[in-house]
């Protein structure tokens, strides 16, 4: 009875709420979770109590953060208020509930300049070294995807979305489909970004190509999230650069700008961040930036 709920639900806020597909996934699977734990434990008439016990067994059984666990409440908040407002349920059991969770503060993970140029080098180097045709198209074509993470501090998933119309290399520009179906504008700034994009462009334009996606792979379809993630590892060894993820790159993009002087405003609005909270962040591992403005600033260096 509850997963038919749970699916006109899912079904609901697809068409109603501005959300994206791995936002839409997440709520399946929070929701899922749940079901299956009633099933499992025999508990067909759903009390307070029971979401109580669920959250309890995922935090103590399960181990998860209190990230995951607010994120799962969330989900819950949501169904249980579409259960109460369509009259599935009498009353809403999460008004009931009250739950208080440490807030966890994670600094943002970065590589250092050094890092970024050694993995650059290297990209050309293999580029240049390397004889056999398909295999440069590869490169070209993965120099392309990591210039673009380091350049404008996309999303992996961000970049797989990119269309050939996004693109105007004429006027340096990126339509960005970002998350909550939210576009932005950016500009590329460096020359040889857009170099390496135009030389992937004119590869793809000899390939069999079975979508309008920038990034394909040797079969012509649209590159995914995960073949992002491993072009990313592997050059990522060869350069022998620290253990990291694609992401690190938006990181160290976003505290970059802030070292250099670019305002937090700005930088917001180039991660395509909806709140300055989450932008907030990378001001803590601008370490260089408060050096700098310390020792220009502070009054106690003139007493």
């Amino acid at each position: 009875m509850m997963l038919k709920h749970i699916n006109y639900f899912l079904n609901e806020i697809s068409n109603t709420k501005n959300l994206d597909f791995k936002t839409i996934k997440a709520y399946k699977s929070d929701l899922l979770g749940l079901n299956n734990f009633l099933l499992q434990n025999n508990i067909n008439k759903l009390e307070s109590k029971h979401i109580v016990i669920y959250i309890s067994y995922l935090k103590d059984k399960k181990k998860l953060k209190e990230s995951s666990l607010r994120r799962k409440l969330i989900s819950f908040k949501l169904f249980f208020h579409y259960l109460y407002m369509n009259k599935f349920i009498k009353k809403n059991y999460m008004n009931e509930i009250h739950f208080k969770f440490k807030k966890e503060h994670r600094l943002p993970k970065t590589l250092n300049v050094n890092n970024i140029k050694n993995l650059l080098i290297y990209l050309a180097n293999y580029l240049k070294n390397e004889h056999s045709d398909f295999k440069k198209r590869c490169i070209i074509r993965d120099f392309a995807i990591i210039d673009i993470l380091i350049s404008t501090g996309i999303r992996i998933g961000e970049l797989a979305l990119i269309k050939m119309e996004d693109i105007n290399l004429d006027e340096k520009t990126i339509l960005i489909h970002g998350k909550g179906k939210k576009e932005r504008l950016l500009y590329f700034s460096s020359d040889e970004t857009i170099k390496h994009i135009k030389k992937w462009i004119k590869i793809r334009d000899k390939c069999s190509i079975k979508t309008d996606n920038l990034f394909i792979n040797r079969y012509g379809n649209s590159l995914s999230i995960h073949s992002i993630e491993a072009i990313y590892e592997k050059y990522r060894k060869l350069a022998n650069l620290p253990k990291s993820t694609p992401h690190y790159l938006r990181h160290t993009f976003a505290t970059n700008l802030l070292n250099n002087g670019a305002d937090i405003r700005s930088v917001q609005e180039l991660l395509g961040h909806s709140s300055i909270a989450t932008t907030e962040i990378y001001t803590e591992v601008s370490t260089s930036r408060k050096q700098e403005v310390l020792m220009k600033f502070n009054y106690r260096n003139r007493l």
